[in-house]
């Protein structure tokens, strides 16, 4: 029995030998944790804390934009530019540190400097003072919780006199103008400091001090330069700066879309319309920061790209040639005398086949204010944002909407003389006319003839002396059918803030129906107009105008354009709902207006024995005064407008064009404006066209040519 328990109390050699290891490999496992928790404890703790990583987007060039030969219009210069990147903990005097060190290295304007820029100054260069300033009671205040502490904060800027704030000597206003655009910046933003006349001698004394100034650096910047100067800048469009950043109406949308604050942005028109692609693919940086806010290393994640290119519509050798005619003629027209409203002209061309806009042309006569002398200035956007009562022009989309209502039928007669409506002044032709058909009455401009026919388009009745029974229905019918034209409706043009035009609200008044057939009641921009005689010139197809034709990925030669990212293909909006036979006589009839004898534009085309053939419609409007300086003159001033309407050649169109000269004149003697820059625009187009083609320089054989801004600065010169 005693032996038995002998052995089963007994722990085999084995079982100790595991024993023994088990302990030896706790012991080891141990000794390693507090190697590591008391050794090297601190080093691993300074590491944890340095995981945390913030990703900062950088911005780069926009994209460029060329015409349609591939001519430079908008590109990029390049700036010196010196930078701060503040960090999450930098605290205010330690900017203020770098910022008077800086201030000895670089000039800086002051001028953007505020009141309130230098009482927060002033509080940061003398706390003492500044502390002095907050009373035992404003403490008790925030004590008892009539007050808080921030509230301290506008006392002290309340309390800074007028006297301190004017204490600054210019050395420390430079050092507040740095020390602005320090703390302007987001954290772990770069900011711009100075990017413009930053000289050679700055740039290189702050890189050899970059240790010296925590949070700076240099860099490239860039800003838009126009190869063209003013030509077609208001449409181009503008870019906000790097002191406004992002507007702030639009604040979240931008941030939404992984904008920083202080980026800059494409501020209206092409710019803004097409921000998506100009704005590129922004550099990303990843900043590895301490708990402590600071930068403790940056880690490139993508270089970035530049935005992509445009190719524009706008020819510019064009665009500048008749601008420069239109500018001409306006000065010309002034000195004549009966001009006192004039102060405006506008030509658009158009491609009828695909609503590519060739030409968008506008300018005003301004007086300066300072110098009494006139000046020039480039209104091309008053093709879009303005709008005028245009007279004849519009009568085609009269004839078409007579026929299609079934009101007139082609060659329908009436007798064109004075009609007599009752409590409506007499309401007649320039002319009486007798008895016309539909197409005199286009190639002469028969008011009456017009009149007839929406009085048969209302279904009303004509007879002397007596009323006429029309509604509003009837101004609906006419204005949906011009409608299907673009008068009356935006064109849908990929530009910002087009209008509509102005709808004339007295449609109870028969009279304002038979205005409205001859273009003397709702107002259209010429842009409108433009789109009106393409749908006619095309045969009943309403184009959508737009004024960029490609988008090409970027490359770093400036020679070259990249592939094509996007082209912009042509965009019927609606077809005419008219027969081709309709269509084709109001042809004809444009057609007689310019290459017959009298024609109301004969005079301009058919008469000239041109190499070109032209279909047209003239226009004048009796129009009251509304331009800028209505409330300078008492009452209503009556004024002459005037248009055209066409396209070339007229067998086979293509270009269209739209002329509009508002406030044209006074009295019964016209200055023919409108003809004049017709004629010179056509004329241009297809002088153009023949010396391109002589000199092998098609659109075909230049399509991989870039023109850049110091080749077209040198054609200029010469």
């Amino acid at each position: 029995m005693t032996k038995e328990k002998k052995k089963k109390t007994h722990v085999p050699l084995r079982l100790n030998l595991l024993f023994f290891a088990v302990f030896l490999l706790f012991s080891v496992l141990i000794l390693r944790l507090g190697l590591v928790q008391i050794v090297y404890g601190d080093d691993y703790k300074r590491e944890i804390e340095r995981t945390e990583e913030v990703t900062v987007n950088n911005p780069v060039p926009r994209g460029k934009m060329y015409d349609r030969n591939l001519k430079v219009m908008v590109d990029n210069e390049p700036l010196n530019a010196i930078t701060y990147t503040r960090s999450q903990g930098t605290k205010a005097t330690e900017m203020l540190d770098t910022a008077e060190k800086l201030a000895k290295l670089i000039d800086k304007e002051t001028d953007k400097i505020t009141v309130r820029d230098r009482k927060d100054f002033w509080i940061l260069k003398h706390p003492d003072e500044a502390e002095a300033k907050i009373t035992d009671a404003d403490r008790k205040k925030v004590t008892e919780g009539e007050l808080e502490q921030k509230d301290l904060y506008k006392l002290q800027i309340e309390r800074i006199t007028e006297k301190e704030i004017d204490s600054f000597t210019d050395a420390e206003l430079e050092v507040l103008a740095i020390y602005r655009e320090f703390s302007s910046g987001y954290a772990l933003t770069p900011q711009i400091v100075k990017n413009k006349d930053v000289t050679e001698v700055e740039f290189a004394r702050v890189s050899e001090n970059l240790d010296s100034l925590p949070g700076v650096n240099i860099t490239t910047d860039w800003d838009r330069t126009y190869t063209f100067g003013q030509t077609l800048k208001s449409v181009l469009g503008k870019v906000s700066s790097s002191d406004e950043g992002l507007p702030s109406e639009k604040l979240d949308y931008y941030l939404s879309r992984g904008y920083s604050r202080n980026d800059r942005v494409g501020k209206s028109y092409i710019e803004l319309q097409y921000e998506d692609v100009l704005q590129g693919n922004k550099a990303k940086v990843k900043n590895i920061t301490d708990k402590g806010g600071n930068i403790v290393e940056s880690q490139i994640i993508s270089e970035g790209q530049r935005g992509k290119d445009l190719v524009l519509t706008v020819d510019m050798d064009l665009q500048q040639a008749i601008e420069n005619e239109i500018e001409k003629q306006l000065l010309q027209a002034k000195k004549a005398g009966n001009t006192k409203f004039l102060d405006r002209a506008f030509v658009v061309l158009m491609d009828p086949k695909t609503g590519e806009v060739l030409t968008m042309a506008g300018k005003q006569y301004v007086i300066d204010k300072e110098t009494g002398k006139p000046t020039i200035n480039d209104y091309a956007l008053g093709n879009i944002s303005s709008s005028y009562t245009v007279g004849s022009s519009v009568k085609g989309a009269t004839i078409l909407t007579g026929y299609q209502t079934g009101a007139i039928q082609p060659n329908r007669y009436f007798y064109d003389r004075p009609l007599l409506i009752k409590n409506t002044p007499p309401k007649k032709s320039y002319s009486n006319m007798g008895n016309i058909n539909d197409l005199t009455a286009l190639k002469r401009s028969s008011n009456v003839y017009m009149f007839l026919t929406a009085i048969a388009i209302a279904g009303a009745e004509y007879s002397p002396n007596r009323g006429l029974n029309i509604g509003p229905k009837d101004f609906d019918t006419m204005r949906h059918s011009f409608v299907q034209f673009g008068l009356g409706a935006r064109t849908g043009i990929d530009l910002p803030n087009e209008m509509a035009g102005f709808v004339g609200q007295d449609t109870n008044n028969p009279g304002k129906l038979l205005d409205f057939a001859i273009g003397q009641y709702d107002t259209y921009t010429p842009m409108q107009l433009a789109q009106y005689v393409s749908t006619i010139a095309n045969g009943g197809y309403r184009m959508e105008p737009h004024i960029v034709k490609e988008i090409h990925d970027p490359v770093d030669d400036n020679t070259q354009l990249g592939a094509v990212f996007n082209e912009i293909t042509p965009k019927v909006l609606n077809k005419l709902d008219m027969k081709d036979s309709w269509i084709d006589r109001v042809q004809t009839g444009f057609k007689m207006v310019a290459m017959e004898k009298g024609g109301t534009a004969y005079k301009y085309f058919g008469g000239k024995n041109k190499a070109y053939t032209v279909a047209a419609k003239t226009g004048t409007a009796q129009a009251f005064y509304d331009g800028p300086n209505k409330d300078k003159y008492k009452g209503l001033q009556a004024t002459m407008s005037l248009s055209m309407v066409g396209y070339a050649p007229a067998e086979n169109p293509e270009v269209a064009f739209a002329v509009v000269v508002p406030w044209a004149y006074q009295g019964h003697s016209s200055n023919g404006l409108n003809g004049k820059l017709a004629e010179f625009a056509l004329d241009t187009y297809f002088d153009l066209k023949k010396t391109r083609q002589q000199a092998g320089q098609t659109e075909a054989t230049v399509e991989n040519k870039v023109v850049n801004s110091k080749e077209i600065e040198q054609e200029q010169a010469e």
